[in-house]
This record gives structure tokens, sequence and C-alpha cells, in this order.
């Protein structure tokens, strides 16, 4: 840009000297070229510090990598590389036969748990019954010994019942009791196995549930599917490559369909000048001679160069030699346009300031000079 700019005045210059036939003496010549040195170098302080230009700009976008949930083989790639796919689309499968015997293997024993709740049922009104039972029983052996203990001692030596047979009621009484305790205890068994519940469903049947809710979600991750609208490249995957759930060896790599923003890196000390909602323009090294407007949507509020993470190593000073850029976010109006170059192109961009607006005419001009000259050279100059 700065060349340009000197490139400009000294064929202004030539231009003059030819046209109004400017004798070239020691007068004329210093006078132009300190005349140059003065002009170009206050156009350049104004322009640099008001209106900031890069050539470090470039087209940042989004990737998501598509790492299976479940492991297997891959079956089927049903995708096609650089195609545009719709959220929802199958992208690809794999074996589903391991985990489909877990659903049905989780189906059965959910079945068999669902049919041993009337059981449970059954049972706990039996030992019920069985606790009912025992309590009657008490109660006449009760009453039996009570009625042979009271006849023995009224009658004395006439009792009509021996000591043996006063004891054996005894014995009968106490066993009554014991059987009792028994029945109660299976009652609270039976009771306890078939009233626990959550939410009103069998424990064990609820375990079985969430089991086949978790393998029927397995089941269903073996297909792969788009995670929004947007399109695969570079695809490398094939049948029978095994697919892992390791987040850091993704099957795919999935680029979504979102808004771009450009991206470019100014010097620090336009950020008293720099502020959301600039006029900027950014040129692409892809299309020559295209300007795209747009406006400052972002300044990122923090830099790379200055970051620190926790970890067991000191921070070495050399960190402190790295100045770095900062890195404004530029959102363009021509999306259709910007739309059909490959993601990630790189290009240059300059940012308009309301500070000394009518140098920034200047700085427009030589923006579109160095548009033109893509046309002859590549890969920002």
């Amino acid at each position: 840009m700065d060349l340009l700019l000197i490139l400009t005045y000294s064929a202004l210059c030539i231009a003059i000297f030819k046209i109004f036939k400017i004798p070239l003496n020691k007068w004329t010549v210093p006078t132009a070229i300190l005349g140059g040195i003065a002009l170009i170098s206050t156009l350049l302080l104004l322009m640099n510090y008001n209106h900031p230009y890069t050539k470090f700009a470039r087209e940042y976008f989004v990737t998501i990598p598509i790492t299976p949930a479940v492991k297997g083989l891959v079956t089927e790639v049903n995708v096609k590389a650089n195609m545009p796919v719709k959220k929802g689309d199958v992208l690809f499968k794999i074996d589903p036969v391991p985990y489909e015997a877990v659903v049905q293997q989780k189906l059965a024993a959910l079945k068999e748990a669902e049919q041993q709740v009337p059981q449970l049922q059954a049972a706990y009104e039996t030992a019920h019954a069985n606790y009912k039972q025992a309590e009657a029983n008490v109660i006449r052996t009760e009453s039996a010994y009570k009625r042979y203990q009271k006849g023995h001692r009224d009658g004395g030596q006439n009792s009509p019942f021996t000591e043996l047979e006063l004891d054996n009621r005894r014995q009968l009484y106490f066993a009554s009791v014991a059987q009792l305790d028994a029945a109660k205890a299976e009652e609270l068994r039976n009771r306890l196995a078939y009233e626990s519940n959550i939410d009103g469903v069998n424990t064990k049947v609820a375990g079985l549930q969430a089991e086949l809710a978790k393998a029927q979600y397995d089941l269903d991750q073996t297909i792969v599917r788009a995670p929004t609208d947007g399109v695969v490249t570079q695809l490398a995957l094939r049948e029978g490559v095994m697919a892992v759930p390791l987040p850091l060896r993704p099957a795919l790599t999935f680029i979504p369909d979102e808004e771009r923003f450009v991206a470019g890196a100014f010097w620090q000390n336009s950020l008293l000048r720099l502020k959301e909602g600039d006029e900027a323009e950014v040129i692409v090294d892809a299309i020559p001679g295209v300007v795209f407007k747009g406006k400052v949507a972002k300044i990122l509020p923090a830099m790379a160069e200055g970051e620190i993470q926790f970890s067991g190593n000191l921070q070495s000073s050399n960190k402190l030699f790295q100045r770095g850029r900062v890195l404004v976010l530029i959102d363009v109006e021509d999306h259709e346009l910007l739309a059909q170059l490959p993601a990630g192109v790189a290009g240059q961009a300059a940012i308009y300031t309301e500070h000394f607006s009518h140098v920034a005419i200047m700085r427009k001009v030589l923006l579109r000079m160095q548009g033109w000259l893509n046309y002859l050279f590549g890969e920002g100059h």
C-alpha cells in the first residue's frame, strides 16, 4: 500500500514535469522529492492511524468433527463429498447387529420382570393370608392354654387336666407364637418386594426399562446423521473402517451452513479509532478487482499472545517479545458472492473511521489499486 502511494506520486511528478516542461535542476528535483516525502508521510500517518489497513485478512469458518457415539464397523457411507446435505440426512451407518442383540436381551429381561410383578403380588397376598392364619392360630392356642391352666389351678388334686396335658398346650401356644413371628417376617419381605416402586413402577422393571432405553439409544446411534445443514469435504471414510467414539479421531469433518465473517489483523495503535459499526472494505485474492463492503461486527476482546493457562510449567519471557495484532471481525454485505468461494479465502481489508473522513477516499483508491494487482500477483504480493 505504501509502495502504491509512492509510485502514484512518482508517476504524477513525471507527468507534471513532462506536460509543463519543467526543467530538471537543483531546485525542481529536490523540491519534488522533499514535497513528496512531506506529503506522503502526512497522508500515511493520517491513513494508517485513522483508516487502518491490513494485508492479513481471512475468512474463518467453523467445522464440526463428526465422531460416532458408539464403536463399530462402518457398513455404509451415504454422504457424498462436497455435496450439500440437510439436517438429519444419513452420513454413514455402523454395523447394528451387536446393538440389536443387546436390545433384544434387555427387552426379554424387561418382559420377564413385568411378568414377575403379578407373582410378587400373589406372593404377598399369600404371605398376608398365612400371617392372618397364624394370628388366628395364636388366639386359639392361647385360649386353650389359658383354659387348661385355669382348670388345672382351680381343680387342684381333682383337676381334669394333668400336668402333661397343660405342658402340651403351653408348647402348642409357644409354637403358634413363633409361627406368627415367622409369618409376619415373610409377609414383610413379600410386601417390600411388591411395593418397591419408582413413580408407580416396580424398581426392577424401572431399572430394566432404563437399560433398554440405553441399549435402544446405542442402536439408534449406529446411524450417524448430519447435525445441521452443511457439507462434508475431504471425505476419506470407507466401508469396513472401524469407527470409534474418540474425540481426537473424528470420522468426518462437517462444515455447517453459517453466516461468514472475515477476520483482519490490525496494528494495536489503531484501537483508539476502531469501533463496532465502522465502515469496512475487503478485497479477496480469489476475485481480483472486486471490493466487498461491510461493517465492523466485533473487535475481539482478547489476544492469544497474552494468554496464560494453568500448568506445571513456568511462563517464558519470550512471550513478551510477541507483540501480536488485534483481531477484528468484518461482516460483509455480499454474502451470496462470498459463499461461491471456497471457505477460508484470504485477502486484505481496510476500515474507515469517522476521523479525517476526507482522507478515507485515498485509502479506498489505494485499496482498489491493490485489488487490481491481484490480476498479476497472488499470495498477498
